[in-house]
């Protein structure tokens, strides 16, 4: 086979053994009539299985080979009835890939919140409109006058366009070439140009109430390390506890009044979590007591303090000192001004590299930063949540995957406002596995069992490795949605959408879901469904040859 999906995965397999398919392929309701009464009573038990029938006749207006289902594969049937979440709260389809005639499909047209598998949508349009080597840029200008010993008498302004990882590595390379340009001095203001965002898209209420909580951390066009600190608190024999801190803040103090004792290793991190305070004279103190038991391992707690624009003038300005670097102004935010000299250029990580990050380990923060980055280079800056709303529908529709009930908010899938379909996500990854983006985005996905936040799954069971799944995780949300390589030799798409209280108890379900995907369901599953008119159009054909690796 040519998909992406196998190119990312052909060494694993080479080097696994795999199982015979006609010993693992579950039995089908077809020759197992009692597992089929079985499944039968299942749906029956837990009541609402598939949508009214107007949304029924709606989707299969726009999908006519939408098959609805009403009963799942045993195994899940099984996870969600232990879990008490009945069929009607969980939206399913799996499809071959690059056949988009649906296997199975269960509430597939139902809009449902998504969680993080909402930025399966902005990365995958993120790659196709920006590119995948497209690099975001921070830059650096001057006014005024530059003496004999390098100090700038006037403004250093710091220009930002919404890197999501400047990160002090990424950093430290604009600094250091605002000394190679001769300045090792400013006695005017640091001013802040953050225009590229618009300010609606500032100081928003975090998702929940733990508002120091770093997926909490808006967007903003001079993100600085996640505007977040990790403490790190190390214990020793002599009766101490060590703090560090990364990244260094100019204006951050540590207040250490901790103490090392004897006795188990117990508690949470809340227990021994600062508690950050600005002073009127512009120092942030960092407040640290309590015992901490020298039997404990060093712990790091991460923290989302102060606003971003206190959070990267202190990051800078740390860096600048380190680098022997003086300054003796104020900082502010404002325009670089016209006539103002270009001093030095910062460019990111490429796309590729961020989109891993973002899907790999959900990150929200990166992601709102790329969703806001698309709106600015297709309608023009200052970006707007609508702006890139509209840019990403709009790439979309040309891209022919139909998103009707498609929500955005902020593109990370961290809000309630946010929806999409099972079947739309579906659609996308289908067209995404056959675009000239394939093998960077399907490479970005978690695999079972091996990284990111699928790491600790399915790491004994025959999906594990085999598996490329973005996962997401709310409150009385759960999802899945990936490519799943089976023991047949086939590979398929799998989207399954949960949206109830008992949620957070599924997960077993959907690991079922994608072992018996990896089992093979073309033989092993008859569909309980409605007949099939015709199938959908296919995925156009990528005309580029992909190279494998």
């Amino acid at each position: 086979m040519t998909h992406a999906f196998l190119f990312s995965i052909a060494r694993r397999l080479a080097q696994r053994p795999r199982r015979s398919s006609a010993s693992t392929v579950p039995a089908s309701p077809q020759i197992a009539p009692r597992a089929a009464a079985w499944l039968l009573a299942c749906a029956t038990l837990t009541s609402g299985a598939v949508l009214p029938l107007a949304a029924q006749a709606r989707v299969k207006a726009v999908h006519p080979s939408v098959n609805v289902t009403t009963v799942l594969p045993q195994p899940v049937m099984a996870g969600l009835q232990r879990a008490h979440v009945p069929l009607s709260s969980i939206s399913v389809v799996v499809e071959k890939v690059g056949d988009r005639t649906p296997l199975l499909a269960l509430n597939a047209g139902k809009p449902m919140m998504p969680a993080s598998t909402m930025k399966l949508v902005t990365t995958y349009s993120g790659l196709s409109i920006l590119g995948p080597d497209y690099r975001w840029r921070t830059t650096a200008y001057a006014d005024g006058t530059l003496d004999g010993n390098g100090v700038l008498h006037g403004n250093l302004y710091i220009q930002g366009t919404g890197d999501p990882k400047l990160v002090p590595e990424e950093l430290i390379d604009l600094v250091q070439k605002i000394h190679k340009a001769g300045i090792n001095g400013i006695d005017g203001a640091l001013v802040l140009d953050k225009r590229y965002f618009d300010p609606s898209t500032r100081d928003l209420p975090p998702f929940d109430d733990d508002a120091t909580a770093p997926y909490n951390v808006g967007p903003d066009p001079l993100l600085y390390a996640f505007k977040s600190l990790s403490f790190t608190l190390t214990p020793s024999p002599d009766g101490k506890v060590t703090i560090d801190v990364l990244p260094a803040l100019s204006q951050l103090q540590i207040d250490n009044q901790m103490r090392a004792v004897n006795g188990p290793c117990r508690g949470d991190a809340a227990s021994v979590s600062p508690t950050v305070t600005p002073q009127p004279n512009g120092t942030v103190i960092a407040s640290f007591t309590g015992d901490y038991s020298m039997h404990c391992d060093p712990r790091t707690i991460n923290v989302a303090v102060l606003d971003h624009s206190a959070f990267f003038a202190g990051g800078f300005l740390a860096l600048w000192q380190q680098t022997g670097g003086t300054f003796t102004g104020a900082t502010r935010e404002g325009a670089v001004p016209f006539g103002a000299k270009l001093v030095a250029t910062h460019e990111g990580p490429v796309l590729s590299d961020i989109v891993r990050d973002i899907n790999k380990f959900s990150n929200n923060t990166m992601a709102r930063n790329l969703f806001l980055t698309i709106g600015a280079a297709e309608e023009k800056p200052p970006a707007t949540p609508a702006k890139s709303a509209r840019a990403i529908e709009a790439f979309l529709r040309r891209d022919a995957v139909d998103m009707q009930y498609l929500s955005l908010d902020n593109g990370s899938g961290l809000s309630r406002d946010e929806h999409v379909t099972a079947l739309s996500l579906a659609d996308l990854l289908q067209r995404a596995n056959a675009s000239p983006v394939a093998q960077v985005f399907v490479e970005s996905l978690p695999i079972a069992g091996v990284d990111g936040t699928m790491r600790n799954r399915l790491t004994n069971r025959g999906a594990g490795g085999n598996a490329h799944i973005k996962t997401g995780t709310l409150r009385d949300v759960r999802a899945i949605a990936g490519y799943v390589a089976s023991a047949d030799g086939n590979s398929y798409v799998v989207v399954s959408l949960i949206n109830d209280p008992h949620s957070e108890a599924a997960r077993a379900a959907h690991d079922a879901l994608l072992e018996w995907v990896y089992e093979g369901p073309s033989q092993g599953f008859t569909k309980v469904a409605d007949p099939v008119e015709e199938p959908r159009s296919k995925p156009r054909k990528n005309p580029r040859k992909r190279a494998s690796h």
